[in-house]
């Protein structure tokens, strides 16, 4: 090993000791890179990843969008909040990603500040619009006008996003560099929850 890779070693370590049982979980508007982030962070942190939506879609034995035409958003979000509670609850430390609206729920919130560091994935417009146009199975874009939809969710959501304990822009660089962002962000707030 070199020395390089030894410090890389002792802080992964020294940050993943700080973080305790708690889980690492990941906020923000769909497209903001919460799965792709969140499973190299996994890897860093040498914590499991898991992706609240895929979980969600385990329980309910369809998929999200057929969750919506069949249930709606109401019941799909409530199946959210349970499923993340229940993940936050029994499988941490762990690093999670959420669904977009996930963080909207206060009780959701709640439940992450009490068994984790939420990390916002702050994205601007364009880059959200160039990454969900890469997949149809974004329900809630499945709109006449999905520009003016993702205009009005990011008003509505941002304000309760900024609510995280970290935020990170996320941006069309390669995925370790906002890993790399990630982990200086949580060393730095571990290290300032050290000193109070």
């Amino acid at each position: 090993m070199t020395m390089a890779e030894t410090i890389e070693q002792v802080d992964r370590v020294a940050l993943r000791a700080a973080l305790g049982a708690r889980a690492v979980v990941l906020v923000g508007m769909m497209g903001s890179g919460k799965s792709s982030v969140g499973k190299r962070l996994g890897a860093r942190l040498g914590l499991p990843f898991v992706d609240a939506d895929t979980e969600i879609e385990t329980a309910a034995g369809m998929t999200i969008p057929e969750i919506f035409a069949q249930r709606g958003e109401s019941e799909f979000r409530d199946g959210e909040r349970r499923v993340i509670s229940r993940i936050l609850a029994t499988r941490a430390p762990l690093v999670l990603a959420t669904g977009g609206g996930a963080f909207m729920n206060a009780d959701t919130r709640a439940r992450i500040a009490e068994l984790g560091l939420s990390i916002w994935l702050k994205a601007e417009f364009d880059v959200l619009m160039r990454r969900v146009r890469k997949r149809s199975n974004r329900p809630l874009l499945q709109t006449t006008d999905p520009e003016a939809t993702m205009h009005r969710m990011l008003a509505e959501r941002e304000p309760v996003y900024a609510l995280a304990d970290i935020t990170l822009i996320s941006r069309d660089d390669p995925h370790e560099i906002v890993v790399e962002d990630a982990m200086a962000a949580l060393d730095r707030r571990l290290r300032e929850e050290g000193l109070r």
